[in-house]
């Protein structure tokens, strides 16, 4: 009896141990923020706000308010999963041009952001980002259109599915974290009791305002058919932008076709608004 009970034991702690590695793995491939901060908007000659604001669970966030001379839209930027920011300067830069104002932040547990990430922890920085932009009294809360790039355009979907902004862009994102585990990891069964999911695919088709999403055939982390998948499941008015290069190139490297393309979409949000 003693021996079964030491056994039993030793399965139970076993199991810990297997389901404990697991969503370490799991939160490690997923998340990959950089503390440091490498510069500012200011690097690149813009003025620019440092803005602090916080979530519905008290956690402190920060993020840019870069402003454009009588711009008519802002857009909400979303970034992907490593660093922080400082290190979407190129992508701020890019953006600048379309005459917008831009708003980006980083979420829980990355740059200068308080607290500790967790999926359900985004979704409250994507809302808490929001209602920061709703209570500014310099801009129209009503032209904002979210952006998000990567993981961001998870955050980006979810936050469009339960708000009403003018526009909603997403950029190299996928269908959901579980797909992608099981194209990466095809033959591991863990896959399938993953506990973040950043199920994009389930919840696009009930965004109701215009959509565009841009993805490269070349992307070598997020295949293209979750971009083509995501389309098809979006509500009309819609569109697709191909980009060039591959997944950490995004768009810059597409450059005036693609700022041109941006720009026509934005015009158009504003014209159907």
């Amino acid at each position: 009896m003693q021996i079964f009970t030491y056994t039993l034991v030793g399965i139970i702690l076993a199991g810990f141990g297997v389901y404990f590695y697991f969503r370490h793995f799991e939160k490690s491939h997923v998340y990959h923020p950089v503390r440091k901060m490498d510069g500012t908007p200011e690097t690149l000659g813009l003025p620019y706000e440092d803005i602090y604001f916080h979530t519905q669970d008290q956690v402190k966030l920060h993020g840019w308010y870069i402003p454009f001379p009588n711009a008519k839209v802002t857009l909400l930027i979303f970034h992907g999963n490593f660093g922080n920011i400082s290190h979407r300067l190129d992508q701020i830069q890019f953006l600048h041009h379309l005459e917008v104002n831009l708003f980006i932040f980083d979420y829980r547990g990355y740059g200068s952001s308080k607290g500790i990430l967790s999926e359900e922890g985004t979704y409250q920085d994507a809302l808490a980002a929001w209602n920061y932009l709703h209570s500014r009294t310099d801009m129209d809360p009503y032209k904002v259109i979210l952006f998000g790039r990567s993981l961001g355009g998870a955050l980006a979907i979810d936050l469009a599915s339960k708000v009403k902004p003018l526009g909603l862009i997403v950029e190299s994102t996928f269908t959901s974290v579980m797909d992608i585990g099981k194209e990466l990891y095809p033959h591991n069964p863990l896959t399938s009791i993953a506990t973040i999911q950043y199920d994009s695919i389930s919840k696009i088709g009930k965004v109701r305002c215009p959509v565009m999403i841009c993805h490269s055939n070349e992307d070598d982390m997020i295949p293209f058919t979750h971009a083509e998948r995501l389309f098809e499941t979006a509500h009309s008015p819609k569109q697709f932008f191909m980009l060039k290069g591959n997944h950490n190139e995004g768009g810059e490297i597409t450059g005036e076709p693609y700022r041109k393309s941006l720009a026509e979409f934005v015009q158009q949000c504003l014209d159907d608004d």
